[in-house]
C-alpha cells in the first residue's frame, strides 16, 4: 500500500551565523550552503528513507533549481511521473538563517508551488484514491489544500495534515481530518490556547479533537509530543539532545509517522520511533541533508533510552 505527499520543494539557500540578524542589523562570517527542501519534500524525501513506498507530488519550475531537484528526486527513488513543472513560474526558493543555538528563521518565495491547484492533481485522483495513506503540508494553496481534505474525506482515506506554516482552520474543515499535527504555534493558532508545557498541549488537543479531528498529535521539541483521542491521551517524551540545526525536524517526525502507520505500527510504537528520527536530524546541518536513514534511527533508538511514553486518560 502507498503513501501519497502532496506539497511543495524548495531550494534552500542557508546562512549558519552566530545569532539570527533583528531587523536592520548585519552579521558578518556567516557559512553559506545551498541544500534542497520545502515541507512536501522534506516529508517525502523522509518517509522514503524510513522505507515507505512514497509517490510525491509537487511542482517545480522550468529553471535550473527545478532541474537539480528532479535530479535529486530520481535519487531518492521518488518517481518521476508525479513530479510537474509549471514554465511560467520559478522554483520554490526558501531563505534560512540558523544561529548556534540551533534556532532558525525562514522566509519562503512559493513560486511554482504557489500554483499547484487541485485540477492539476487530477490526473492522480485514481491512484490516490487507492492508498493507503496521504501527507499533506501548508506550502501550497489553501483551496488546494480544501479540496484535498475535502476528496480524502470523501473516499475514507486517512489523511495527515501538518499545518505549517500556521494557518487558522474553521471546524467544517478539522471534522473531515483523521489526524492534525501541529507544533506549539500551529497549535496557538487553532485553539487560542498558548501551549508551552505537556498540560497545556493536552488542553489544545483536546479542544482539536472536540471538532472532530480523530488524532491530533502536537509536537514539542525537546520536550516531546502530546497525542490526543477522543478516548484518550498520551503524553511523550525524548531525552536530551544536542541539536546544531532544527530546520526540517518536524518534517522528519511527520515523515516518519507516515511511515509508521503505513506499516501498521501502533502509534504508540510510531511515534516514539519518528520522535527518534525527528531527534538525530537536529545533529545535522540543512533540511534534507539531515534526514537519517531507518537503520540510523534504529541504531540511534536502542542507543537511547529516553523515547518513553505514559498514558494519561
Amino acid at each position: 500500500m502507498s503513501l501519497f505527499v502532496i506539497g511543495s520543494s524548495n531550494t534552500d539557500l542557508v546562512l549558519y551565523m552566530k545569532h539570527i540578524p533583528k531587523i536592520g542589523e548585519t552579521v558578518v562570517g556567516a557559512e553559506s550552503s545551498v541544500i534542497f527542501g520545502g515541507k512536501g519534500a522534506n516529508q517525502a524525501v523522509s518517509s522514503r528513507r524510513a522505507g515507505a513506498d512514497t509517490k510525491f507530488i509537487t511542482q517545480l519550475g522550468n529553471d535550473s533549481f527545478g532541474d537539480e531537484l528532479k535530479k535529486h528526486f530520481k535519487k531518492e527513488n521518488l518517481p518521476e511521473k508525479y513530479i510537474l513543472t509549471d514554465s511560467s513560474k520559478p522554483s520554490g526558493v526558501a531563505h534560512i538563517f540558523v544561529s548556534e543555538k540551533g534556532e532558525n528563521s525562514i522566509a519562503v518565495a512559493s513560486g511554482s508551488n504557489g500554483s499547484l491547484t487541485f485540477k492539476k492533481l487530477e490526473p492522480f485522483l485514481s491512484e490516490i484514491e487507492k492508498a493507503k495513506l496521504v501527507l499533506i503540508q501548508f506550502e501550497i494553496p489553501f483551496d488546494t489544500i480544501k479540496k484535498i481534505i475535502n476528496f480524502c474525506n470523501h473516499k475514507k482515506i486517512k489523511l495527515i495534515v501538518n499545518p505549517a506554516p500556521a494557518l487558522e482552520l474553521s471546524e467544517n474543515i478539522l471534522k473531515n481530518i483523521w489526524m492534525i499535527t501541529p507544533n506549539e504555534n500551529e497549535s496557538e493558532m487553532l485553539t487560542n490556547i498558548k501551549v508551552t508545557d505537556h498540560k497545556s498541549a493536552i488542553l489544545a488537543g483536546e479542544k482539536i479533537v472536540s471538532k472532530g479531528v480523530q488524532n491530533c498529535i502536537i509536537t514539542l521539541g525537546e520536550n516531546g509530543s502530546v497525542w490526543c483521542t477522543k478516548n484518550s491521551n498520551y503524553i511523550f517524551k525524548v531525552p536530551k539532545i544536542n541539536a546544531i540545526d532544527t530546520t526540517a525536524a518536524g518534517d522528519v517526525f511527520n515523515g516518519y509517522l507516515a511511515q509508521g502507520i503505513i506499516d501498521d505500527l501502533s502509534l504508540t510504537q510510531a511515534i516514539p520511533f519518528s520522535h527518534a528520527a525527528a531527534s538525530l536530524s537536529v545533529t545535522v546541518k540543512g533540511a534534507q541533508t539531515s534526514i537519517p536513514s531507518k537503520e540510523e534511527t534504529i541504531a540511534f533508538f536502542k542507543k537511547n533510552k529516553g523515547f518513553t511514553f505514559k498514558k494519561i486518560k
